[in-house]
C-alpha cells in the first residue's frame, strides 16, 4: 500500500469516527434534543463527516461541503441545542487540510466564509428552532448559550486555519531549502570539476611550454627532435582546447572565491591525476573496509587525462557510498572502454545482517549527501548518461558513461629519437 493509500484510509477511519461523536452528540445533547426522528442523528452525521475521507483528494470541494452541510443540519434543525459546535468538527479537519496545501489567500478566503456562515447558522437556529423544541427532561451543567456555540466554531476553525497555514510555510520552506542545497552542491560541484581541470590543463600548457623551447634551441642541430617537439605540442593542445570548450560550455560565469594553484615551473615535478592506473589501490581501500569488490577493468584505448580522472572520482563516490550505506557487502565494479566512451557499472548486494537500506543509499542525493549530484554533473560534463537506484533484487546500481573524442595520434617519429618528458642537454 503506497503513501496515500494509507493516509487515505486514515481519513476515513478518522470520518467514521467522527462520525460517530456527532451521532451521539445529535442522540444524547445537553441541552433539548432535536425534533427529527432518533434514527435521522446517524445519516445526518455520516453526511457531516463524509468530507473528511475525500479532503486529500478534493480539499476545496470538500470544505465547501463540510461548510454546506453544517449549515445546512444547523438551520434545519438536525442537531442539537448545546452541540452544533461538534457538528462543524468535520469543516474544521478539512479546513486545515485547504490551509496546509492552498495558498494563503485562498485558504484565508475559505476561513472567513466558513466563520460567517457558521455565525448565521447557529443564530438562526437560536432563533427559529431552539423555541419550537421540548426542553429537555434533566436540567444541564452546559445550558444552550448562543455565544459559546459560536465562540467554539470559531475558536477550532481559526486554530486549524493557523495550523495548516504553519504547517504549509514549514513544507514550502523546507522545499525551497532543498532546492538551494542542491543548487548549492552542483556549483559546488562544478567548481570542484573546474579546479581539477586546471590542474590538467595548466600540467598541458607546462609541458607545451618545455616543448617548445625545445623545439627552438635544437631547430638547426636536431631537426627531427623538432618533429617529435612539434607532434607532442600538436596533440596536447588539441586536448587541451577540447577540455577547455568543454569546461566553458559546463561552468557558469560565477566567479570562484577561491584563486587557482599557480602553475607550477617545468622544472618541478607535478603531481599526477588520479586515474585508471589508481583503480585497484582504490578497489583495495575498500576491502580493508569490509567490502568484497570484484573490479573487471575491460581497456581498448587509453582514455585522455581528464577522463580518466572523472571515471576515477566517480567509482571513488559510488564506492564509498558502498562503504558507508551498505558494507560490509558485495560490490562489483565494471569498467569498459572502448574508444568512444566509457561504461562505468558499480553494483553491490546490499548490506547484510538484515540491516534495512536508507531511503536514498544514504548519501546518495538526499539526506545531507551530494554524491549523486556529483556523479551525475561529471557525466554531464561529457555528455554522458548517468542513473543510480535500488535493484528489484536488493542492493544500489550506479551507472554511468562518459563519451569522448579519441586524441589525435601524434605525427610519426623516427626510432630512437626521445619524446614526451624529454628536456635539452
Amino acid at each position: 500500500m503506497g503513501r496515500l493509500d494509507r493516509r487515505g484510509a486514515v481519513d476515513v477511519a478518522t470520518a467514521v469516527v467522527v462520525a460517530l461523536v456527532v451521532g451521539y452528540a445529535i442522540i444524547d445533547p445537553p441541552g433539548p434534543s432535536s425534533w427529527w426522528p432518533a434514527w435521522s442523528a446517524w445519516p445526518v452525521a455520516a453526511l457531516l463527516s463524509f468530507p473528511i475521507a475525500l479532503r486529500r483528494s478534493r480539499p476545496r470541494a470538500m470544505l465547501g461541503l463540510a461548510c454546506a452541510s453544517g449549515v445546512a443540519a444547523t438551520v434545519a434543525g438536525g442537531v442539537a441545542a448545546g452541540a452544533i459546535w461538534v457538528s462543524f468538527v468535520p469543516t474544521v479537519l478539512v479546513l486545515y487540510m485547504v490551509a496546509s496545501t492552498a495558498p494563503v489567500v485562498w485558504s484565508a478566503a475559505g476561513l472567513v466564509v466558513c466563520l460567517f456562515a457558521e455565525v448565521g447558522a447557529v443564530l438562526s437556529f437560536y432563533a427559529q428552532v431552539l423555541p419550537g423544541l421540548a426542553p429537555s427532561a434533566s436540567r444541564s451543567e452546559l445550558p444552550p448559550y448562543w455565544p459559546v456555540e459560536i465562540g467554539m466554531i470559531g475558536v477550532l476553525l481559526a486554530a486549524a486555519w493557523a495550523i495548516g497555514t504553519a504547517v504549509r510555510w514549514k513544507r514550502d520552506t523546507t522545499a525551497r531549502l532543498v532546492r538551494h542545497l542542491a543548487e548549492a552542491a552542483v556549483a559546488d560541484e562544478r567548481r570542484h570539476i573546474a579546479r581539477e581541470l586546471h590542474d590538467v590543463i595548466g600540467h598541458s600548457m607546462s609541458l607545451i611550454a618545455v616543448k617548445a623551447t625545445v623545439a627552438n634551441h635544437v631547430a638547426d642541430a636536431r631537426p627531427q627532435e623538432v618533429r617529435a617537439a612539434l607532434a607532442v605540442i600538436e596533440q596536447t593542445s588539441r586536448s587541451t582546447l577540447t577540455e577547455i570548450h568543454r569546461v566553458l560550455g559546463l561552468l557558469r560565469s560565477d566567479d570562484d572565491p577561491e584563486q587557482p594553484r599557480r602553475l607550477q615551473h617545468p622544472g618541478q615535478p607535478h603531481p599526477p591525476a588520479p586515474g585508471m592506473a589508481d583503480l585497484p589501490e582504490l578497489a583495495a581501500h575498500a576491502r580493508s573496509a569490509g567490502v568484497e569488490v570484484n573490479l573487471t577493468v575491460r581497456e581498448e584505448a587509453v582514455l585522455p587525462p581528464t577522463v580518466a580522472m572523472s571515471v576515477y572520482r566517480i567509482v571513488q563516490q559510488a564506492l564509498t557510498n558502498v562503504i558507508t550505506h551498505a558494507g560490509p557487502t558485495r560490490c562489483s565494479v565494471t569498467l569498459d572502454v572502448d574508444g568512444r566512451e566509457a561504461r562505468i557499472e558499480v553494483v553491490d548486494d546490499g548490506p547484510r545482517h538484515g540491516r534495512p537500506p536508507p531511503t536514498k543509499h544514504g548519501g546518495h542525493g538526499g539526506h545531507g549527501g551530494h554524491g549523486l549530484i556529483g556523479m551525475r554533473e561529471r557525466a554531464k560534463m561529457y555528455g554522458g548518461t548517468f542513473s543510480a537506484g535500488h535493484r528489484p533484487e536488493g542492493g544500489f546500481r550506479v551507472s554511468a558513461t562518459l563519451p569522448y573524442a579519441p586524441a589525435s595520434a601524434p605525427a610519426s617519429v623516427p626510432t630512437g629519437v626521445p619524446t614526451g618528458n624529454s628536456t635539452p642537454t
